[in-house]
């Protein structure tokens, strides 16, 4: 009887918790990336806005200059949605390659995307520093 009781159990029990924290975590990057992408747009058009401002309050040669070029913020801005999209994509590979190294057992931690947002997160934090010194 005992061996029937062991065909009974599954081969290899799947470990729920740990898949669920790796889909917690894989939810966390896509909200990272679209905090980086909504962060970007709104950079992008408040420069846009004070194109339109600059315009509107009769500084029509100033924007006539500035319309021609894009502007750092303008830049920055289209950087910033064009990383946020790069940690989605990444961010979704990493899940399922952690998914599958979970249903292995051979789990190995990967610092890219750690790497990726403290980069981004000093890159921001950089440009606005010179930014407001150069404001000033």
């Amino acid at each position: 009887m005992e061996p029937a009781k062991e065909k009974e159990k599954p081969a290899k029990p799947s470990n729920y918790q740990v898949h669920m924290a790796n889909e917690r975590t894989f939810l966390a990057w896509i909200r990272t990336s679209i905090g980086l992408t909504a962060f970007g747009f709104v950079v992008e058009k408040f420069a846009f806005f004070i194109k339109k401002l600059s315009y509107f309050l009769g500084k029509s040669d100033a924007y006539a200059n500035v319309a021609s070029s894009l502007g750092y913020s303008t830049i920055f801005g289209i950087i910033l949605v064009g990383m946020g999209g790069v940690m989605g994509v990444l961010s979704f590979f990493r899940f399922k390659q952690v998914q599958r190294q979970i249903d292995e057992d051979t789990y190995r931690p990967s610092l890219i995307l750690d790497i990726m947002a403290v980069t981004l997160v000093f890159a921001i934090a950089s440009f606005f520093v010179i930014f407001m010194i150069y404001s000033v």
